[in-house]
């Protein structure tokens, strides 16, 4: 029997119920019991898993959906590891990624601004929070990072980056020009409902997905994603809707591409 944390949190309109049931068809095909059994302070689904097929069912659970780290040990130099922002208004200077990483004690990966600015804004000095709002850098918004140095124990933080592939991800957004809509703490059929029932999927290519609880709304040409946020809001009373604008941050960046 085994206890472990996968890289998904518990927050807006999921419950226990929705990861237990998401979980368990993902296994379904092997001799095994899943169950919820909590979620971590800083709310990391933790899930039980036994039986004849625990070790592939613990392999499947990684390869489809990702095991936090949980100790400071497995943060080592250039490893890359996805997480979540947490605190984005904690600090002017740096921003903060939750990485699962609880033992002995939380330790978050750290990206400063001027990391951030060489990364997104080709160098210039762009001030973080507004960063943060150009890229939709929200709590709960998933981001890959690659750590910088090995993690000591006890440490608090270790430094990191963005990692090519999640540069790569937003260089792509703001190059095909569409706005999207991010929307932090809704189930992807949650979002689809929200789009038919009020009326606008004709204003929208598709829903993406970035996460069980964390979607993107991929708007046609000429739609605007701000415009969009009151319309789906009342579909959507627990989740944070964000708008990301490649024309908005062409005009902050002085019409230079990511990267």
């Amino acid at each position: 029997m085994s206890t472990v944390t996968v890289l998904e949190k518990l927050y807006g309109s999921a419950s226990p119920e929705t990861f237990e049931k998401l979980y368990s068809g993902l296994v379904s095909g092997l001799e095994v019991q899943l169950s919820f059994v909590g979620a971590t302070n800083r709310g990391w689904v933790q899930l039980q898993v036994s039986g004849e097929d625990e070790t592939a069912a613990l392999s499947l659970l990684d390869r489809e959906v990702g095991l936090a780290p949980v100790s400071v040990e497995e943060l080592k130099k250039f490893s890359v590891v996805q997480g979540k922002v947490v605190f984005p208004n904690r600090s002017k200077d740096e921003l903060y990624v939750d990485l699962g990483v609880f033992s002995p004690e939380t330790c978050d990966a750290v990206v400063s601004g001027m990391r951030l600015c060489a990364q997104l804004a080709d160098g210039k000095d762009v001030p973080l929070q507004e960063l943060v709002e150009l890229f939709c850098l929200y709590d709960n918004m998933p981001l890959e990072v690659k750590i910088a140095e090995d993690a000591e124990e006890g440490s608090k933080s270790v430094e990191a980056c963005l990692s090519e592939a999640q540069v790569s991800l937003f260089s792509g957004w703001v190059g095909c020009r569409f706005d999207r809509l991010v929307v932090l703490g809704s189930l992807f059929s949650d979002v689809e409902r929200a789009v038919k029932l009020s009326g606008h999927f004709r204003d929208i290519i598709r829903v993406e997905s970035l996460g069980v609880l964390e979607q993107v709304i991929l708007c046609k040409l000429g739609t605007d994603a701000v415009g969009l946020i009151p319309k789906l809001g009342r579909y959507l009373k627990s989740a944070v809707l964000v708008p990301f604008s490649p024309k908005k941050i062409l005009e902050a960046l002085g019409g230079e591409s990511l990267g």
